[in-house]
């Protein structure tokens, strides 16, 4: 659960140790992380350091804020702020729980800046509202301190209504406390509020268009993050991150080539990142984007491009940090290769690839692999192979259960239910396969997705139209088609499930609306693959 990569002794990124402004828009720097203001009471030369390490930390580089941010301290031992920012650099708001060492680490970190002593109210307010989430870490949960913070930085942000940067950081403590179940968006649209104004004044911030895009990274909302999404990669294109997050945007609301682009460009210097650094495996953050690639690839038939990300899966042995973005990514690039395409046998025989993972610690990472060989299996007919696979998953749930992981305990329970209908299909009950699917698509409708995915492996509403569609209810299957594309646009067989039905419906304008959309959105395809074939037979003859 470390934030770091293992260097090679002595060698560390050039471009991150060359002198240069914060920008790197100078003739003399190479280096480009947007532009931060943010003044402290430390040295002239610590101060440039402060704010280039800031805008890496906007950008989540983690790994390498936490060195800016010592090197600041050790140019000023007394900049307190220093410490703040190596702090800051240890606590993940949007990804995942620190793991104790690191808590203890921050706690360290904290209590240095302390002692530094804070020479301004403000910079001693921003210390206070850091301590309160790594303070009594061993007795407190997670999100109880992370709310905790996130009030502390209301706070900083009432204070200080001029301090721009104090809006930037409770934006994102915002985002970071939304309740997944909320579909009023109430923390998401408060901080995009707050940030848009921020963004009019200083259209150059890395942690503004960022944070826009997290703020709007679910359907209702995603049209409004295209501006952020646009520009953030022109922002901050030194920081891997920043190159793959518009995909995010992209990815929901059916950009594809966008969010191909994307996550190219991301994965390209995510393994340029470990290669300079003499890293052991493949970073976390390249297999995150490589997640979106896969995906965004899937629907665009372009199933080679895909098959190239899956055979470096398979190939990898390592993965650094040990994180849930590497484990997301580890066995749901191979489970959606499987599942889009429809190889119902492939998808049956799936195993986790033979990467060293403690995949203990991520019993939802186990039970991807688990519902997609359910689908498989149930689809192939496997019915006792099917059943085993809904014990496994009822058993990785109740393991959720127990640990109060509520979100992924939910996550596991659609999962279970729509392979518990599969499995019923297969058996010849089908009324009770459309109860048993429909509910794991209701509850997956109640949950927003996590950030580490672009997308369900596959989104259990879609499955309820295609079983719909299976059982000859052609007219029910086009409205939970219609309302799988709302959720999700521009998915390959939701385009073509819902041509599909308006086709049997006798509705040829709705059918050539879809199919049409289909064969334009696949016009880099790399393989023909039979809806296409389909889809344009159809737009030949009507």
């Amino acid at each position: 659960m470390k934030r770091c990569l293992r260097p090679t002794i002595g060698l560390v990124l050039p471009f991150l140790l060359a002198a240069g402004s914060v920008t790197g828009q100078d003739q003399g720097s190479r280096e480009k992380f947007g532009t931060v203001h943010f003044p402290v009471s430390c040295s002239p030369a610590a101060q440039q350091q402060f704010e280039r390490a800031v805008a890496m930390l906007h950008s989540f580089w983690y790994e390498e804020s936490v060195k800016a941010f010592t090197a600041v301290t050790a140019t000023d031992s007394t900049c307190a702020m220093g410490f703040w920012g190596v702090a800051m650099s240890l606590y993940y708001p949007l990804w995942y729980p620190p793991s104790e060492p690191t808590l203890k680490k921050g706690w360290t970190a904290v209590e240095k800046a302390k002692a530094a002593g804070a020479k301004t109210p403000r910079e001693r307010d921003y210390i206070v509202a850091i301590e309160v989430f790594y303070k009594d870490a061993d007795k407190l949960d997670h999100r109880t301190r992370a709310l905790a913070y996130e009030k502390a930085m209301e706070q900083v942000y009432v204070r200080y209504p001029k301090d721009r940067e104090a809006a930037v950081f409770y934006a994102l403590a915002l985002d970071a406390t939304a309740a997944p179940t909320d579909k009023t968006y109430a923390n998401q649209l408060k901080a995009a509020s707050i940030l848009e104004k921020v963004f009019a004044e200083q259209p150059n911030h890395p942690g503004v268009a960022h944070y826009l895009i997290h703020s709007y990274d679910t359907q209702p909302l995603a049209t409004r993050g295209l501006p952020a999404a646009r520009g953030y990669a022109k922002i901050a294109p030194s920081a891997p991150h920043a190159l793959h997050m518009p995909s995010h945007i992209f990815t929901r609301v059916g950009l594809w080539q966008e969010a191909i682009d994307s996550n190219r460009s991301a994965t390209a210097a995510g393994k340029d990142y470990v290669r300079t650094i003499g890293g052991e495996g493949v970073w976390d953050q390249t297999l995150h984007a490589m997640d979106y690639l896969v995906y965004a690839s899937l629907q665009t038939a372009q199933d080679r491009q895909a098959k190239a990300a899956v055979d470096e899966i398979t190939a990898m042995r390592k993965a650094e940090p040990e994180s849930l973005a590497a484990a997301y990514a580890i066995v749901a690039i191979p489970a959606r290769y499987a599942l889009e395409r429809g190889n119902w046998v492939e998808a049956a025989s799936l195993t986790a690839p033979p990467v060293v993972f403690p995949w203990n610690r991520y019993p939802w990472g186990e039970a991807i692999l688990s519902f997609t060989r359910g689908l498989g299996t149930a689809r192939s007919g496997d019915v006792t192979a099917a059943r085993k696979e809904v014990d496994r998953l009822q058993a990785l749930r109740d393991t959720l259960v127990q640990a109060k992981n509520a979100y992924w305990a939910d996550q596991v329970e659609v999962q279970r239910r729509a392979v518990a209908g599969m499995l019923a299909r297969a058996e010849g009950r089908d009324q009770e396969a459309l109860d048993l699917v429909r509910s794991a698509a209701d509850l997956e409708g109640s949950m927003e997705k996590h950030p580490v995915t672009p997308a369900a492996v596959m989104p259990a509403r879609e499955l309820l139209a295609q079983l719909l569609l299976d059982l000859n209810q052609s007219g029910p299957a086009l409205r939970e088609f219609e309302a799988s594309l709302a959720a999700e646009p521009n998915r390959f067989h939701s385009l073509f499930g819902a041509g599909r039905a308006a086709e049997l419906s006798g509705d040829t304008v709705k059918a050539k609306g879809f199919y049409g959309t289909l064969v334009k959105l696949c016009d880099r395809a790399d393989t023909e693959r039979p809806e296409l074939q389909q889809a344009k037979a159809f737009l030949t003859k009507n």
